[in-house]
């Protein structure tokens, strides 16, 4: 990888940096030129080792010096992994540990490597830097509890999140998307649970704020149910915190209810507009969303060593989600389901395998269904070896996987795939028809032809949804 100054207006290209055949990436300080660069070493079989080296260079001078060296196991991460350069202040701000959370420091780059704390948490992760205007100005951090927060640096951006607060008080969730070169004008995005969000426009010196356009303007007037920040219990005890979305003007007791575990493995769920969650509740469906132990955002404890290699903890949360919607008397025990996508998928899969009795209908959106195929899957890939460490090995790899355990289902299935997935191969869904077939269990896949994993298809998601809920509805007798 190497690094190439475009001309937009007359398109004329000069190289910045020749490739070198480690590089595998370059910071710059948003002024054009580059500061830091990432190196991926190889092991004798041409794939990439577990470790990354980042050089920096010091000013006006192109020798490059190192700056961090970071390693992982494929379960976690250590190191100093630097994602920005502030040019003024002359400094790298990156994500390195602090007491078994993800904090955000800053080492100077001018040959001192004076490493300081800038900002941590003692309950949550430290989720990003926030990044203003066209130069990518670090101006602050997010991070999320029960809802994502920003914690600004720069002053006046902090006194204007607070007076954004009071100008928009029911779109509680606010990001700086943009910015004039002079940083007076910026783009906004605001919105909540019930608001897909909106587009504004701030301008600094006439202090104006004026609305743009709608995200999803189709929602504009459709009443959409309130998200509630909860916690269960799990078997151990452990409280697991989660995301409730129950149907608007419903009684809230007695209902069809799925539960939706998210992707990843290394992923959580937010607060906020999700189109997926609030389908099924505009269907009248209680829809739970657990932050499941494996999640990220909660520390190292709560991540253990992710959702693949610690599926049983995971896949246990999830299931308890689906009884704790049973005991508050909130689900109809004989209509209730779960539905998830690629992790997700392969958690509603494999809650059938270990609890083949509790969800009585499964959906699974490009799902995983056998950890040695996906493991076969990135074999001609640079990172096998990362993926690998990953997933793990060992005989443990059959019982984690829900196509080697078809004859364990009992309730029915609907798969839905895109024909050109590069996360997931439709062959694990095809897999998984197959072998639930030869069990005698019912299923149905649903291949959708030219998209990949995320089905960024209005047409194809409408219908999957569609399909998705007339699935339900037969299946748990509605």
């Amino acid at each position: 990888m190497g690094v190439t100054r475009i001309d937009v207006t007359s398109l004329k290209q000069s190289v910045i940096e020749q490739p070198e055949s480690q590089a595998a990436g370059y910071i710059t300080d948003g002024h054009g030129t580059v500061r830091i660069k990432a190196d991926v070493p190889k092991v004798s079989s041409g794939y990439d080792g577990n470790a990354v080296d980042y050089f920096y260079r010091k000013p006006g001078d192109r020798t490059w010096l190192p700056l961090s060296h970071v390693t992982s196991d494929g379960v976690k991460q250590t190191g100093f992994t630097p994602l920005a350069v502030d040019r003024d202040l002359d400094v790298a701000y990156g994500f390195d540990a602090h007491d078994g959370r993800i904090a955000v420091y800053k080492v100077a780059l001018d040959g001192s490597m004076k490493k300081e704390l800038v900002y941590a948490r003692p309950d949550v992760d430290v989720a990003g830097l926030v990044k203003v205007g066209r130069q990518q100005r670090v101006v602050g951090v997010s991070y999320v509890t029960d809802k994502r927060h920003t914690a600004f640096f720069d002053p006046e951006l902090k006194a204007l999140q607070a007076a954004l607060a009071k100008a928009l008080p029911n779109d509680p969730l606010v990001t700086f998307v943009d910015a004039s070169a002079d940083e007076n004008r910026l783009l906004l995005f605001a919105g909540s649970d019930v608001d897909p969000g909106s587009y504004y426009l701030f301008d600094k010196r006439t202090h104006q704020l004026n609305p743009l356009l709608s995200e999803r303007a189709g929602l504009d007037n459709v009443q959409l149910a309130p998200v509630e920040a909860i916690t269960f219990h799990a078997a151990d005890g452990t409280s697991i915190p989660a995301y409730l979305t129950l149907p608007p003007g419903s009684a809230k007791k007695g209902l069809p209810a799925i539960v939706m575990p998210h992707g990843g493995p290394g992923d959580r769920d937010e607060w906020g507009f999700d189109w997926l969650a609030q389908f099924f509740a505009h269907r009248g469906y209680a829809v739970l969303q657990p932050n499941f132990r494996g999640s990220t955002g909660y520390g190292d404890a709560w991540f253990q060593d992710n959702g693949f290699r610690s599926w049983r903890t995971a896949i246990g949360d999830i299931d308890d989600g689906g009884r704790w919607l049973v005991g508050q008397g909130i689900a109809d025990p004989a209509k209730l389901a779960i539905v998830g996508w690629s992790y997700g998928g392969y958690a509603a899969l494999q809650s059938a395998v270990i609890n083949p009795d509790l969800f009585k209908a499964v959906v699974a959106i490009a799902p995983v269904t056998d950890l040695q195929t996906l493991k076969s899957e990135s074999l001609h890939f640079t990172n096998y070896k990362n993926v690998a460490a990953m997933i793990g090995d060992g005989p443990d790899l059959a019982a984690a996987s829900p196509a080697q355990n078809a004859d364990r289902f009992k309730a029915p299935v609907l798969l839905f795939h895109g024909d050109i997935d590069q996360n997931v191969g439709i062959g694990e869904s095809e897999l998984m028809a197959d072998r639930l077939k030869d069990a005698g269990k019912p299923v149905r896949l649903v291949t959708f032809d030219g998209l990949d994993h995320q089905l960024d298809d209005s047409d194809a998601r409408a219908q999957m949804l569609e399909t998705a809920d007339a699935f339900l509805r037969s299946s748990m007798g509605m």
